[in-house]
């Protein structure tokens, strides 16, 4: 029906034109006489009355309340779907059983009013998700000033972003709360968890798989001086030894770690394309030697019974620089257990991360960058959250302080 007549002036118009239909011809030609006389075309007088025979049975078609019907079912089939991919968005969007954050549930509802509509997104998801906003609950947070809170978290989320990524992305949430005090901030554990799920970062997960290393029967191992014990009164008193592997697309990277246990700082290591002894292990203890002035006197070197570490050239190396060498029990990764989590640390938190690698001189460098990062800027749980750095300077300027002081400086 043309939207500019009333229903009554098509009811008028078909009962006139009934009345006119016995003295005409054909209906056509009472058609153009009424519509003629009604000021209106006769094509939407022909078409009314085509729907009105429709719809009394008359002649065959799509009555009037069947077509009404099938656009309600269409647009019910369309909304339906709607509700569907809402609904699927939702459950990856919320956890179950929860109720969302309120500004969850609002960057919800602006990522999405666009294409559903606000009214539809709450009408769907207030009973599937507990708690949900209605429209006008939605419209009155979105209408109302910020919180303190909510000013504070949208400076922090990009902060913690921005700290997380900066340290490989592997802190979890005690070290980013660690992190974020250190960096200034007033801020509770539970909230650097709640600051990290809203900047959708999370700390990684080291691999529980554990490598041993088959030693050579033929050589005559040196005793172990350490019996599982990881702890040294000082810095060079006690170092640990491990080689891993890393898979590239021009063949296997090896990396050889020297820790001083005192300070878990890596203070010697190297990348190969080879285990031989002369070229892996060696040049690593050379590194170490070299930044501890050259000679090891005292000092325990501890490693495993691979062939690399127990080969006549490289004991008697550490002989020559002063140290002692101890080796654990064969097959058990518990007696070096210390260089098996740096090599399982590494493997997480840069060679999983970052891979796929293409050469052994790519490991290389990304090698030097994270022993840096390890020693110089890593938070360490066992170290009460400092660096290897800091605790190493924390001893020697405790060192520094009780000596006394030379004779004619003391206090007058």
């Amino acid at each position: 029906m043309n939207r500019k007549y009333s229903p009554e002036m098509r009811e008028r118009a078909l009962r006139m034109l009934a009345e006119a239909r016995p003295s005409h011809p054909n209906m056509m030609s009472a058609v153009r006489h009424v519509a003629g006389l009604l000021g209106m075309s006769a094509e939407t007088l022909r078409l009314w009355q085509r729907r009105y025979e429709v719809d009394a049975g008359v002649k065959p078609g799509l009555t009037t309340d069947a077509a009404a019907e099938i656009k309600r079912l269409q647009r019910e089939i369309i909304e339906l779907r709607k509700a569907n991919e809402i609904l699927k968005a939702a459950s990856v969007f919320f956890a179950k059983g929860a109720r969302p954050p309120l500004t969850e549930m609002i960057r919800f509802i602006d990522e999405y009013r666009d294409r559903f509509g606000v009214e539809l997104i709450c009408r769907v998801l207030r009973p599937a998700v507990q708690g949900f906003l209605t429209s006008r609950g939605y419209r009155a947070a979105v209408g109302r000033a910020p919180s303190a809170r909510r000013l504070r978290d949208d400076l922090l989320v990009p902060e913690v972003a921005r700290l997380h990524a900066e340290n490989y992305g592997v802190y979890g949430r005690r070290k980013m709360h660690a992190l974020m005090r250190r960096q200034g901030w007033e801020i509770g554990r539970d909230q650097t968890e709640r600051l990290m799920r809203a900047a959708g970062v999370r700390g990684v997960r080291k691999s529980k798989r554990v490598f041993t290393t088959r030693s050579d029967k033929t050589t005559a191992l040196p005793a172990d001086l350490v019996n599982r014990r990881f702890t040294a009164a000082a810095p060079r008193r006690l170092w640990v030894c491990d080689v891993t592997y890393v898979a590239t697309w021009s063949g296997f990277a090896y990396v050889a770690f020297v820790t001083d246990v005192y300070s878990r700082r890596i203070v010697g290591w190297n990348v190969a394309a080879t285990l031989r002894s002369e070229i892996l292990p060696m040049q690593a203890l050379d590194m170490a030697a070299w930044g501890a002035g050259g000679r090891l006197d005292g000092l325990i070197h501890h490693a495993d019974h691979g062939s690399n570490y127990t080969a006549m050239v490289y004991t008697d190396r550490i002989v020559e620089l002063g140290a002692v060498p101890s080796t654990g029990t064969v097959g058990d990764s518990f007696d070096n257990a210390m260089a098996e989590a740096i090599n399982n640390l590494y493997k997480t938190e840069l060679i999983r991360q970052q891979g796929p690698w293409r050469t052994v001189e790519q490991v290389e460098l990304a090698t030097l960058e994270w022993v840096w990062w390890w020693n110089n800027s890593r938070l360490h749980g066992e170290l009460d959250m400092r660096t290897p750095i800091e605790v190493e300077q924390a001893y020697y300027a405790d060192l520094e302080s009780a000596q006394p002081a030379p004779a004619g400086q003391g206090s007058r």
